[in-house]
């Protein structure tokens, strides 16, 4: 057996002890002191909750005499027809006994905040009754489409998109639901049924939630607005689309009315 020198062993004990030091004040000791220049800062987490506390709310109404519409006609798929015991109507223009307009897409077209929160609930287009049902719908870039079919028929969701890629997908029966998502703004498009022409519904895609779609009575409402001056914009898949300012005070709701008439 060799031996080292009794020194040699020393100054082998003493360096491993020195650096043992190095390594322990290096994890435990003070920070070291940040640069002042160029580092780069961490990226700011995106609002998970509604950035203010005004709303706008309004109503949409329809000016004039409502055409007469004729009832679709499913004949084409007797099962479609036998869902139904009554004439149904095409949406393209429902408006209620108080001219309350249904279907109108409104929404913040500019002075929009930064960082907007995602709505709770993900859109849902259901095919039920060979018909979509909600006829317009809003969605964020990003946010998960989902589409039903409740009937147990064939059908297929064809979107037409041109922002977008469009898809096209079939849903037998046997298929309940599928997803769907958009990687860009987008304003209104299509979505049929190549089975059933007269299913039609529209989607925007939005990067902000700020939008909502007028119920059966045109009413409306689109909450957790910071106080500020907005222009908002309503459009209709027939009647088209203008705009309204208005301005906000913290925590109150400004309303809002738009009529639509139809173009000459």
């Amino acid at each position: 057996m060799i031996c080292a020198p009794t020194s040699t062993l020393r100054l082998a004990l003493s360096t491993a002890l020195l650096l043992f030091v190095f390594v322990l004040a290096g994890c435990g000791g003070a920070a070291p002191e940040r640069s002042s220049g160029n580092a780069a800062s961490a990226p700011e987490a995106t609002p998970t909750e509604p950035l203010g506390s005004s709303s706008i709310a309004g109503s949409v109404r329809f000016d004039g005499d409502v055409p007469e519409l004729r009832p679709l006609n499913m004949d084409a798929d007797p099962a479609c027809a036998a869902k139904h015991s009554e004439p149904v109507y095409p949406e393209i223009l429902a408006v209620d006994e108080q001219a309350g307009l249904a279907n109108v897409l409104v929404y913040v077209a500019d002075n929009l905040p930064e960082g907007p929160y995602p709505p709770a609930e993900p859109p849902v287009i259901d095919q039920q009754g060979c018909r979509y049902t909600p006829r317009v719908a809003g969605i964020m870039v990003g946010q998960d489409l989902k589409v039903l079919n409740s009937d147990e028929l064939l059908h297929n969701v064809h979107s037409l998109s041109e922002v977008n890629r469009p898809f096209n997908r079939a849903m037998p029966a046997a298929i309940k639901q599928a997803t769907f998502s958009f990687t860009d703004e987008e304003p209104a498009f299509r979505i049929k049924c190549d089975v059933h022409p007269w299913m039609s519904s529209y989607v925007a895609v939005f990067n902000h939630p700020y939008f909502a779609v007028t119920g059966p009575d045109g009413t409306f409402e689109i909450p957790g607005l910071p106080a500020g001056t907005y222009t908002i914009e309503a459009w209709h898949e027939r009647l088209g689309s203008q705009r309204s300012g208005v301005t906000l005070l913290d925590g109150l709701t400004a309303m809002v009315d738009l009529a639509f008439t139809l173009p000459e």
